[in-house]
């Protein structure tokens, strides 16, 4: 398979798991987090697919799309490692969907990531809270989701909070 193959997958991949996981949280009350805004696309998906919900945003270094920028106060810039602890209190209640994509070219460093991020995301989600990631996380008391048709496992993961 190419790489633009395989990209052109992976951005199809995305797309549905994060349209699931709008459909799973329903009206459920609550903000989203978009771990990872790169370009701003998932970005733009979600607040095209959930008008007038509260997206915060959390980047480490701000390079997206001038229409794809969130208002400064949806927008925290930093380590995720730095920026996340103490997040809820700016949130206002805890999210109802989390959306992370932060994998990189370099596999370690992805890893070490992925290990603190599904550690520690528990403590801003509200039960039943949805989690699609590009990576793979453990994420206590989490259970995986069945992926959306056409989505090849590993290729994309979702989660549900016990609610």
């Amino acid at each position: 398979m190419s790489r633009l193959d395989s990209h052109i997958r992976r951005l199809e991949a995305q797309r549905a798991c994060l349209d699931t996981a709008i459909a799973l949280i329903g009206g459920a009350v609550g903000p989203v987090l978009e771990l990872g805004l790169g370009n701003g696309r998932t970005y733009d998906h979600l607040r095209q697919n959930m008008p007038g919900r509260a997206i915060f945003v959390f980047e480490r270094i701000l390079a997206a799309h001038p229409t794809s920028i969130p208002d400064p106060p949806f927008l925290i810039l930093g380590d995720f490692r730095e920026t996340l602890p103490g997040a809820l209190q700016r949130l206002g209640a805890p999210a109802v969907l989390a959306h992370a994509d932060f994998g990189s070219g370099n596999a370690a460093a992805t890893a070490a990531v992925a290990e603190w991020l599904g550690l520690s995301l528990p403590m801003l989600l509200a039960p039943g809270a949805v989690v699609a990631c590009d990576q793979t996380l453990v994420i206590p008391g989490a259970a995986a989701l069945s992926l959306p048709a056409g989505v090849a496992e590993g290729r994309y993961h979702l989660w549900q909070m016990p609610g």
